[in-house]
């Protein structure tokens, strides 16, 4: 647990790294965020096949580590969550997720005694990085924009009835129903290797243990995002300039993924003109999930060799 740069609230960080690891270095040293409504340890660091994603990158030398945000996971719930959600505002917006980021990439670099570090964010969590890249180049290695979030013209998956509160409940049907959204029907039985779903959904709704012990039972998950959305992506403004993120970065998502769609990707990579290296990587017969699909080894296969490979721009 890392204290959030706010009183009273506590960031859950996981770390894996090879055993006996005695040198650090910005290169090897990897911060991962999830998106916008569920947490990091059960997608990032979830078991299947025997593997996570982040095995994968520490099993090959780095130093990875994942962050749930507050509200999110095994972090401190705000106190709003408490209440009905019709009782307060949205909470957990970017910029607060900004700071929760900024507060474990602070400890990071503290524990390991480097000066930078490798960002890599998952949907809502590539605005939150990439944000925190253009504010703190000095801090960041490389960016790895997974499910790159930008402009939108499409409507959202993630809708909310009526006033907008606190925070939105999610059921697990509706979790794959989301999932599977833009998948043709003649591909749908074999995208999700069996099991895999029940093993994330498990995992995912039991980190709520409120939302959990509702009947039928729920995740709840904070509404910040959902006002910045409306706010900005989908009212046509950006929440952050792209220009100003100078480090290497990458843009990856799957061809069937309807919460960014490719649109997305495709518009914000001219605009980052700063990056002295770029690259966009479409990757065939994945959604926004497809980290755990039957793809998700061309996901974690291509985010390696960014993360690895020499390039134009310059290695701390």
């Amino acid at each position: 647990m890392v204290p959030a740069k706010d009183a009273g609230i506590e960031i859950y960080v996981r770390n894996k790294r090879p055993d006996g690891t005695t040198q650090f270095s910005p290169e090897k040293t990897v911060v991962f965020v999830h998106g916008a409504t569920y947490p990091a340890h059960t997608a990032f660091d979830l078991q299947l096949a025997g593997q996570s994603w982040m095995d994968f990158i520490a099993a090959r030398g780095f130093d990875v580590y994942l962050l749930d945000l507050r509200g999110y996971g095994k972090s401190t719930r705000p106190k709003e969550m408490d209440q009905p959600a019709e009782a307060n505002d949205p909470i957990v917006d970017t910029a607060t997720a900004r700071r929760d980021v900024g507060a474990v990439v602070d400890h990071v670099l503290q524990r390991r005694g480097i000066q930078k570090v490798n960002l890599l964010g998952w949907s809502w969590g590539t605005s939150i990085m990439a944000s925190y890249a253009a504010e703190n180049p000095q801090k960041v290695e490389r960016l790895v924009l997974y499910a790159p979030q930008w402009l939108r013209t499409t409507a959202s998956l993630v809708q909310v009835q009526g006033k907008l509160g606190a925070y939105r409940t999610v059921k697990r049907e509706a979790a794959k129903e989301r999932w599977l959204t833009g998948v043709p029907e003649d591909k749908k039985a074999e995208l999700i290797p069996a099991g895999w779903f029940d093993a994330w959904a498990d995992a995912t709704f039991a980190s709520d243990p409120v939302g959990a012990a509702q009947n039928p039972p729920v995740l709840r998950a904070p509404n910040g995002v959902v006002k910045d959305g409306n706010e900005y992506w989908s009212a046509g403004k950006p929440l952050y300039h792209p220009a100003k993120i100078t480090v290497p970065t990458m843009l990856v998502l799957g061809e069937w993924d309807r919460d960014t769609p490719p649109y997305m990707a495709q518009t914000l990579f001219p605009l980052l003109n700063g990056a002295p290296a770029k690259r966009l990587v479409m990757l065939g017969e994945g959604t926004h999930t497809i980290i755990m699909e039957k793809n998700r080894m061309q996901l974690f296969n291509a985010v390696q060799q960014f993360l690895e490979e020499k390039l134009n721009g310059p290695r701390s």
